[in-house]
């Protein structure tokens, strides 16, 4: 797979966008979540000072409650100044300021910066002379800072790691991934002639999916390639016996100088390519079909239609009736499809018929139906799926004798079809064949 051309993609393989890809938003998440814990981590350190702190200030006030000097532990301060922030006991004043003062006496942290970073936390007690004294901790914040730096670096490093990480276990899985994509892929080039690609096992859900898909395909391209084989077959078979009439008989024109003879002759071959004309209208009809060539659909009154058909059709050895239930009947379908189609549904019923055609119009809510019955032999039940195949005949009742090619049902069968609506032959009221023709409905 290609990306488009020009794109940032193009000339990459799917195995390195997918690594690519996901490398990419792994590497912005680890990122994103390195930021995050960096942000956090000053406040963390200070949370965690703030509860050593607050167990060591238990521990002194207690022992100033009781008329003892409390014990500093390592690394901690610890005075005991009046209410208004003055030392009364041996060390000197730890300097801090009324509002510093006022937050310690209501028990909250604060931060002096007097002789570096210091945090503090206060609380007043009652000593045994029932005096008041401000009890305060204290640890310096020294080197917090570099602690923090030093942490973000480390988490932002940590994910570059782990992105690159996570890049190669991508490229590995992906490519594990789509190994037996590729051995399918191989065994598809590799495949003979008729040949399927072999379905792996059910646990493998989506390579069993692909694999029926291709097999799917191939019967589809079997099945197209059989029908251009016979089709051509058919059509080199037809167009050869016109041409080898008319050569037959134009060389015994030439070489019988006779003119009663000469104008049989010309009779005959006049005859030949006007067959031969049709059955090449047909096939190249059927053939613009096949390209995809379809035009506009417009909206077709198909009781009109079938009216102006049977005057083309002109005089006939039987009648040709109209049965319209309605007015009119619109359809969405092109004018010349629908003629194609009337013209060559009149010319087979007037070939076979006996007495009368019945051509009737009838409409529904989505669909208009044209029925086109006659009182001819029929057409017998096994042969009914097959008469609308290219150059079939049935063996008693489409002879070559007939005039038929079998190019006309197939071409009626296609126009209709590609309109998205369909064609049937069934038994007629009247004994013979009934013909029935569904376009969509206009509108």
């Amino acid at each position: 797979m290609r990306g488009s051309p020009g794109g940032p993609w193009a000339g990459l393989s799917l195995r390195l966008r997918v690594t690519t890809l996901a490398t990419a938003v792994t590497l912005v998440c680890l990122l994103g979540l390195a930021t995050v814990a960096g942000q956090g981590l000053g406040p963390l350190l200070t949370r965690a000072m703030d509860d050593e702190l607050r167990a060591e200030l238990s521990g002194a006030t207690r022992a100033v409650v009781a008329g003892r000097a409390p014990v500093p532990p390592d690394g901690l301060e610890v005075r005991v100044l009046d209410t208004a922030g003055s030392s009364v006991d041996d060390g000197a004043s730890p300097n801090l300021t009324r509002e510093e003062v006022r937050t310690l006496k209501a028990g909250g942290p604060t931060t002096t910066d007097g002789r570096g970073p210091v945090r503090w936390h206060g609380a007043v007690v009652t000593a045994p002379d029932g005096s008041q004294r401000l009890v305060v901790v204290g640890a310096g914040l020294v080197g917090q800072g570099a602690a923090e730096a030093s942490g973000g670096r480390w988490l932002l490093g940590t994910a570059l790691v782990g992105a690159v990480v996570a890049g190669v276990a991508i490229w590995f899985a992906v490519g594990s991934a789509l190994r037996p994509v590729a051995r399918m892929r191989q065994s598809v080039r590799r495949l003979a002639p008729g040949a399927r690609v072999e379905v792996p096992d059910a646990a493998a859900g989506e390579l069993r999916a692909l694999a029926d898909d291709f097999n799917s395909l191939l019967d589809q391209q079997d099945a197209t390639a059989e029908r251009l084989r016979r089709f051509t077959g058919d059509a080199a078979h037809e167009l050869r016996s016109p041409v080898a009439s008319i050569r037959v008989q134009s060389e015994v024109a030439v070489a019988n100088l006779d003119p009663e003879l000469s104008h049989e002759v010309h009779a005959d071959v006049l005859a030949d390519a006007e067959r031969l004309s049709a059955l090449l209208d047909g096939l190249l009809a059927l053939a613009r079909s096949d390209a995809g060539e379809l035009p506009p659909a417009e909206t077709v009154d198909l009781v009109g239609e079938v009216r102006v058909a049977v005057e083309r059709v002109g005089e006939q050895p039987v009648p040709v009736v109209v049965n319209a239930m309605t007015g009119q009947a619109w359809a969405a379908a092109a004018h010349t499809e629908v003629e194609l189609v009337l013209d060559n549904l009149l010319r087979n019923a007037c070939r076979y018929t006996r007495t009368r055609v019945v051509v009737s119009v009838l409409t529904s809510r989505t669909s208009v139906r044209v029925l086109v019955d006659d009182d001819g032999p029929g057409v017998r039940p096994e042969h009914r799926a097959k008469v609308f195949d290219r150059f079939y005949r049935v063996a008693d009742d489409r002879a070559r004798s007939s005039g038929g090619a079998g190019l006309g049902l197939a071409l009626v069968a296609e126009l209709v079809r590609r309109r998205g609506g369909r064609v049937a032959v069934g038994e007629s009221p009247d004994g013979g064949a009934r013909f029935t023709v569904v376009w969509p409905r206009a509108g």
